[in-house]
């Protein structure tokens, strides 16, 4: 009918729309990131050379026998020390802070989407004689093993990067689950499912069509873990929903690859309203 057809375009149109937003954003977003990685390997730079003019100064004061003299054990132990300041104080610009202890590090990785705040996690580290996980509180169901086995002992800030990226994406996983239940409950057909990853969402919504509704099946799976959108969506409707329903279906589900989910419905809304 009219109205389905209407609804079809409508949904299109705010797809395409939200679509083009968010590639906007992204722009902007990667621009920021471009200047701001730029503004900091100037200073890792910048660092490096005044951590080496410092070596350097220490072995000429304790007077070096010849070129092939080895650094003194106190010159290679105060260079580590500084090494570990600079890379802490890298890592404070990126959402990781961290303090000096009397084993190793301890570090604090803080969370956040969409510009909110969420959770900050911490990790204890000892670095003698080999770089071992003492304390933390990272949640179970991140692979923390699987990415210590790979990165903790060869390369340390890979390691706390790709930490904080699963990190970043369960807790906005997550944060769009909640804001879903919180916002869009009366659309909300029974209780959204989800694993303690949150990188599987299952539930009902409803869609409206020809003064009836009709509800849709949605399955969302996140295969990426450092990714905060899906990368398989299924969205079924019942067998007795109208033939056009099957194009807005279609079109709901390139939106929920695109779009935060919370954002995806406020879309949905958008366009029932401009039907109605």
């Amino acid at each position: 009918g009219v109205f389905a057809h209407l609804e079809m375009l409508e949904a299109r149109a705010s797809a395409a729309a939200v679509k083009q937003e968010e590639t906007e954003l992204q722009e902007e977003k990667l621009a920021r990131l471009k200047a701001r990685v730029q503004e900091l390997r100037l200073q890792r730079d910048e660092l490096r050379a005044k951590v080496d003019l410092q070596q350097n100064r220490q072995l000429g004061k304790e007077g070096a026998v010849s070129d092939l003299a080895q650094p003194s054990a106190r010159a290679v132990l105060e260079w580590k020390i500084k090494s570990v300041k600079a890379m802490l104080q890298i890592f404070y610009l990126t959402g990781i802070s961290g303090k000096l202890t009397k084993r190793g590090v301890c570090f604090c990785i803080s969370t956040a989407y969409e510009g909110a705040y969420l959770d900050s996690y911490h990790l204890d580290l000892c670095t003698k004689p080999e770089v071992q996980i003492l304390r933390h509180s990272i949640p179970t169901f991140i692979p923390l093993e699987r990415i210590a086995k790979k990165y903790l002992q060869t390369d340390i800030r890979r390691f706390l990067s790709v930490l904080s990226d699963h990190l970043n994406a369960y807790v906005g996983r997550r944060y769009q689950a909640e804001q879903l239940q919180e916002h869009f409950s009366d659309q909300i057909e029974g209780t959204l499912q989800r694993n303690s990853l949150c990188n599987l969402l299952v539930f009902n919504y409803n869609v409206s069509s020809k003064s009836k509704t009709f509800p849709f099946n949605v399955r969302l799976l996140y295969g990426d873990l450092c990714c905060s959108l899906p990368t398989e969506v299924i969205v079924s409707s019942t067998p007795n929903a109208p033939a056009s329903l099957a194009e807005t279906a279609a079109a709901h589900s390139e939106v929920f690859r695109r779009v935060a989910l919370h954002k995806a419905f406020h879309s949905f809304r958008g366009a029932e309203r401009s039907v109605a």
